[in-house]
């Protein structure tokens, strides 16, 4: 037996490092797969439907929608599951799970098929960073949160830059399928690591679940995601399919805030928002995550459709973004251990909103080595906002309550993705529809016949041109979500935080010790 450590340690030691170890694995697989299936999204309009009648981009786009869906319909379950069946148990399940729905998306014979295998896979993945998050807090203790969480932000870091390369060289190399059979090896390695270096915790399944919130939560998240989400293929919120399950949903969702405060232990506990650090977190988590997450899906998209590379080739573009982001998240980690984050956030959305009104004025013929340099500086924003709004979220929470803090942190993160997916999808399908010839000349890229219909080269070149405009319209939007959530940031704590982590230290599971 290893050395044990206790919450009250400053040092990183190497057993806490190889539990980060384990977390990282899970978030990488998580993280990865939703910046792989971006790149794709392009090839899944051909391959399921042909080059000359591609599929809809609202439709394919599903493809991360019924991932994110999944992750948000699960992850209220996790507090109250860590705590039923211990989280070792768990986190191990959720890679089995993920693992299994891997296997299935690759197996895939259509874009419904697809659709419905990243629901099961989105079940795995959605407990892996709520589960992650509450091991690292436990691991870590109050004076070691900002470095730990800067260490799980590394998938944050992987996931732009490798996930966009990878999906690339896959899909080039080989096949679309890759890029999920890819997780096969990892997730089994995972599986051994984590049931080697994880310890073993003890379930404290006192707490019931709470059937009526599952009943409310879960499907209404489901439904009213389900109805936004509908939006960009629709075209409108007037549609049936959009505004019936989305009010649903809505009435669900607020029947269960209503009733959630009755409960001792309810599902998620938004007694949680006493505490003002975790509220503003939730709220500048919601805004940033809505502008960057929505606006990150459309730049491989752009390399493709308006420039014309490859996709391995609008990986690699993709991942000036990645660098910025590791340049950033190592010092952001070492000074939310030192200082306030209400001093440090501010200055990484000030740099993403530089980056998001330098993509306002893309075109067609924008100079990559611009289009770089903002990409980067996006990154660098990314780097300093991301990790430290979760670290001062969980640092004033006491040990019992962390679960639950970490699971509205990431249900928040995932609402907010898929309502940015949504939002950013929908501005930019009725932006190339508006287009007269946008979107005939994007099918023009891929196939020179239609080149020759369309009139040649120059009309070519003016849809792409309109096409650009479509983009850059859409980053408008995202430039000005992002004012929005430096507002909020400014909300964030600007003086020392007396962390409560410890409070309730003899009541929790024991330190963090390897066998």
């Amino acid at each position: 037996m290893a050395e044990v450590t206790t919450a009250n340690d400053d040092k990183i030691t190497p057993d806490i490092l190889k539990v980060a170890g384990v977390v990282v694995l899970g978030a990488i697989m998580s993280i990865l797969d939703i910046t792989v299936v971006n790149v794709a999204l392009p090839t899944f309009q051909t391959e399921f439907g042909s080059p000359d009648a591609p599929l809809d981009y609202a439709q394919v786009a599903w493809t991360v929608t019924a991932y994110t869906l999944a992750l948000a319909t699960v992850i209220p379950l996790t507090g109250w599951a860590a705590d039923r069946f211990g989280t070792k148990r768990l986190y191990m399940t959720a890679v089995a799970l993920f693992t299994l729905g891997s296997a299935l998306c690759a197996a895939a014979w259509s874009i419904e098929a697809l659709i419905g295998f990243r629901v099961l896979q989105g079940l795995g993945g959605g407990m892996l960073m709520p589960l992650g998050m509450t091991i690292m807090t436990k691991a870590a203790g109050p004076k070691r949160m900002g470095r730990l969480m800067a260490i799980l932000g590394v998938p944050m870091l992987l996931g732009p830059i490798g996930g966009p390369i990878l999906g690339g060289w896959l899909i080039d190399a080989a096949s679309w399928h890759w890029i999920f059979l890819i997780n096969l090896p990892i997730g089994l390695g995972a599986l051994v690591y984590a049931w080697v270096v994880l310890p073993a915790d003890t379930a404290q399944p006192s707490e019931s679940l709470d059937f009526v919130g599952v009943l409310l939560m879960s499907p209404g998240l489901a439904l009213f995601l389900y109805g936004v989400s509908s939006i960009p293929e629709a075209g409108t919120v007037t549609a049936n399919k959009v505004w019936i399950p989305a009010l649903v949903g809505a009435a669900l969702v607020i029947a269960f805030v209503l009733y959630s405060f009755k409960p001792k232990h309810p599902l998620l506990d938004l007694r949680l928002f006493r505490n003002r650090n975790l509220t503003v977190s939730v709220i500048t988590m919601f805004l940033f995550a809505v502008a960057f997450f929505g606006g990150l899906l459309l730049v491989p998209t752009y390399f493709q459709q308006i420039r014309g590379e490859s996709v391995l080739m609008a990986g690699l573009l993709v991942a000036p973004q990645g660098l910025g982001a590791m340049v950033t998240m190592p010092i952001a980690g070492t000074l939310s251990d030192k200082i306030p984050v209400g001093r440090i956030v501010p200055f990484g959305l000030i740099a993403i909103i530089i980056g998001m009104f330098g993509l306002t004025q893309i075109a067609a013929d924008t100079p990559y080595w611009q289009l770089i340099i903002w990409l980067f500086v996006l990154g660098l924003g990314m780097g300093l906002t991301m990790m430290p709004i979760m670290t001062t979220a969980l640092r004033t929470l006491t040990n019992h309550e962390v679960a639950r803090g970490s699971t509205l942190l990431n249900i928040t993160q995932q609402i907010a993705s898929s309502v940015g997916v949504a939002l950013m999808s929908v501005l930019l399908t009725n932006g190339l529809k508006d287009a007269e010839l946008a979107l005939p000349a994007i099918a023009a890229q891929q196939d020179p016949r239609i080149e020759q219909q369309l009139g040649g080269p120059e009309v070519v070149a003016q849809g792409l041109s309109q096409a650009a405009e479509a983009f850059a319209s859409t980053y408008w939007v995202a430039a000005a979500l992002c004012v929005l959530t430096l507002v909020s940031a400014l909300f964030l704590p600007r003086k020392k935080e007396e962390s409560h982590l410890l409070d309730d230290q003899d009541e929790s599971a024991p330190p963090v010790m390897m066998h």
